[in-house]
This record gives C-alpha cells, structure tokens and sequence, in this order.
C-alpha cells in the first residue's frame, strides 16, 4: 500500500423480519462510513466530512453531527487514548420516517463514500516515500489491528458465535508493524497525526485551516 493513501471502511447493513403471530414486520439499518490516514492532509478531512454531512442534510440537521459523535466514541481506542483515524459518521438500529426514506438514506451514505473516497485516492496515489514512511504505515497499521482485535463489535461478534474465524480476521490489514512510535514523535507529519489529527474535532469548523497553523508553528 501507498503510505499517503489512507485506509478507508464502509459498510451499509439491513435487517428485516417477518411478522407472525400479531407481531408486525419491523426493520433497520445500520453503518457508517470512517477514513484512516497515515499522512495526514487537512484538505481531505474536509472533503471527507463533507461528503458525509451533504448525505445527511436532507434528514435533518442533527444528524450529521450525530452520527459523527457516535462515530467518534466507536473508533476510539482507549487504551492508546487516541482516535482510529478522522472518523466520519456511524449509526445503528435506524429507523426514519418510513422504510422508503431509511433506505434513501443508505443509499446516499454509499454515494458519499465513493464521492469521499476516489478524489482522495486520485490525488495521493502519486506521491514519493521511502521507507521511513512505509515503517510508518505499517505501525499505524497495527493500531488498526489493534482495534479490530479489542473493540470492533462484528469481530468480537464473529468470535463469541464460533464464526469461520478466516473470514472474520478478513478486515485485518495483510502486512503491519509493532514497536514503538517514539521516533516519529518529535516533527513533521507523523507528529502532526497524532497531535492535530487524530484528535475528535469538528472537521467543518470555519476555523478549523487558523487552528491548524497554529498546530504548525508550535
């Protein structure tokens, strides 16, 4: 992989059921969209952001910052007391006004992830690294991992119902690193990760460009 390319996720989930016995059919939708950098790029956060609050106007405008937050305290791991990546937005058992409109919804979600998506992809696929930066992604890689591993609700779902567990470690990335990050700490866009970006913020903030200079001249 790429080091300035991020790891992106995305899934849109539906579950309905079948009415019986007085019961009605009910259903709901679950998913979300989240961005993981490695080389952090302000531009793109605010892209990614806003292709996922264009999706959610027209339902409302809470819920954007909603399903934002909620993505926020889903990606956290807390034993590192940092963010997985920029987030985006997650939600769960969501009903809206009716089937019709829920489902307008989801398919706007998977819009939005190809709208957020491909231009960044377009645009970091051709920029220069070395090995420091590949050694990089791959630490970042296992703070992925470790995610996965300790938190990610499908995985630990797969494990406790004895799913076929190569499927499950299939969201794993195929190539991390462990050690420590120490080295990466002291300048430039490695520190600017973990201090600017993997932060929970509001990336549609008008001042959000003056703060991060500010990051940047400290």
């Amino acid at each position: 992989g790429i080091p300035t390319v991020p790891t992106t996720h995305a899934n849109i989930r539906f579950i309905g059921t079948a009415g019986h016995a007085g019961i009605l059919p009910g259903f709901w939708f679950g998913g979300g969209l989240d961005l993981t950098p490695y080389y952090p790029f302000l531009e793109d956060c605010i892209h990614w952001h806003a292709c996922a609050e264009v999706a959610c106007r027209p339902y409302g405008k809470d819920l954007y910052p909603r399903f934002k937050e909620w993505c926020d305290r889903y990606f956290y791991l807390k034993h590192r007391q940092e963010q997985r990546g920029i987030g985006g937005i997650f939600f769960d058992d969501l009903v809206l006004d009716s089937f019709s409109t829920t489902l307008d919804f989801a398919t706007r979600v998977g819009h939005a992830f190809l709208e957020g998506y491909l231009p960044i992809l377009e645009k970091r696929r051709s920029h220069t690294w070395g090995e420091r930066q590949r050694k990089f992604q791959l630490l970042r890689r296992g703070r992925y991992a470790e995610f996965n591993l300790l938190y990610d609700r499908g995985t630990l779902f797969g494990l406790q119902s004895h799913g076929r567990v190569d499927s499950i470690f299939m969201s794993l990335p195929p190539m991390t690193g462990w050690g420590d990050l120490d080295q990466y700490r002291d300048q430039g866009p490695e520190r600017e990760l973990e201090t600017f970006f993997l932060k929970a913020r509001d990336w549609l903030d008008p001042d959000l460009k003056d703060l991060y200079r500010k990051q940047e001249i400290k």
